[in-house]
């Protein structure tokens, strides 16, 4: 069952949507940029959210500082990262003990960033979409903990090539899945993406 839920990140109250699936795996999905509309409605992160719950997994959702009901303002990227570690504090907390972190667009690229700050307590890592035509990236080195990224053949955001040339920095063992005839936003594609993420996760 989904429960509306607040954690604090710093000083800010944010929202996020909680369903309690399992007691001891979890997963914190994060979403694309707020100052272009997203939030944790988003259609896909609404269908990562959802095929982690048809595997079993709890999952929380959540609101950036500044986006919803959330407190705080948007902060570049660099207090989202904070959102991330206090959430996934937040599944820790609820003694879930296998916790993994999926993101789309901006929220993989923050994601990306937490979970290179030193000890996290992510098992594995999935990224839709990572912006990489959009965002610098160059400041992400080896994340040991990522398993699969996601892109589509016609996304010009996260471009398919240039996500490729970045594999092997981040983790050349990482499975890298292309949904053909998807663009960025996945209108239309939202059917296979759904499928690649079941086969992945």
């Amino acid at each position: 069952m989904v429960k509306k839920i607040t954690f604090i990140s710093e000083n800010y109250e944010i929202e996020g949507l909680f369903n309690k699936r399992d007691e001891t795996r979890g997963v914190v999905v994060t979403h694309p940029h707020p100052l272009y509309g997203g939030d944790m409605y988003n259609m896909v992160v609404e269908t990562i959210v959802h095929v982690y719950n048809i595997k079993g997994y709890s999952t929380l959702k959540f609101n950036f500082r500044g986006v919803g009901e959330s407190r705080g303002q948007y902060d570049n990227g660099v207090g989202e990262q904070k959102d991330v570690l206090a959430a996934l504090s937040f599944l820790a907390d609820m003694g879930i003990e296998k916790i993994d972190l999926a993101g789309y667009s901006f929220g993989a690229w923050v994601n990306a960033h937490a979970v290179t700050q030193g000890d996290s307590v992510v098992e594995n890592m999935a990224m839709v979409s990572p912006p990489v035509g959009f965002m610098d990236f160059n400041a992400i080195s080896a994340m040991n903990v990522l398993r699969f990224v996601i892109t589509g053949s016609r996304d010009d955001i996260a471009p398919a090539d240039a996500v490729k040339k970045m594999l092997p920095t981040w983790n050349p063992d990482a499975r890298f899945e292309i949904v053909d005839g998807a663009d960025h936003f996945y209108g239309g594609y939202l059917g296979q993406l759904e499928s690649v993420l079941s086969f992945c996760i």
